[in-house]
């Protein structure tokens, strides 16, 4: 037995006429900003950065919006959480070195990869200096956060 979805009900009456043109502007100006968004990430001075903008594991400018204002040094929010101390494209070339690492996956469907850099990056939420980066991801592998130091278990 093949039922049809009964539609939901809606306190705004439905105007397909009005609503379609508005789905393809949404559409084209969402197509705009991530080509936009790639222009702008593409600037930053990191080997191989064509990488960060695949589909598998893709750095959004949300997210390293997100990355930045919570876990580097120079932005004074969060001050309980842990700060990368090093230069942005820096940072970003972490980030795509750690796509290299087991990913391992955590509650929620999320992945996390955690990498070690080598040289002192930043410091943990204790404040203890580290030099690994955590990078979560969705499902889809695209980038939601990172941060230096591990997560606390």
């Amino acid at each position: 037995m093949h039922a049809v979805p009964t539609p939901t009900q809606n306190t705004h009456p439905f105007n397909e006429e009005q609503w379609l043109p508005v789905l393809f502007l949404l559409a084209d100006i969402q197509t705009w900003l991530q080509q936009l968004q790639g222009e702008h990430l593409r600037q930053l001075p990191v080997k191989n950065r064509k990488k960060l903008l695949r589909k598998s594991w893709y750095l959004s400018a949300k997210a390293l919006a997100h990355i930045l204002e919570r876990h580097y040094h120079k932005v004074p929010r969060h001050p309980l959480a842990g700060k990368f101390t090093i230069p942005i494209p820096a940072i970003v070339a972490a980030i795509k070195d750690a796509a290299q690492q087991t990913q391992q996956p955590q509650p929620g469907g999320h992945c996390q990869r955690v990498y070690d850099t080598g040289a002192t990056i930043g410091y943990n939420n204790r404040g203890q200096p580290v030099s690994t980066i955590t990078v979560i991801t969705d499902a889809a592998g695209e980038i939601i956060t990172a941060f230096p130091g591990t997560p606390d278990l």
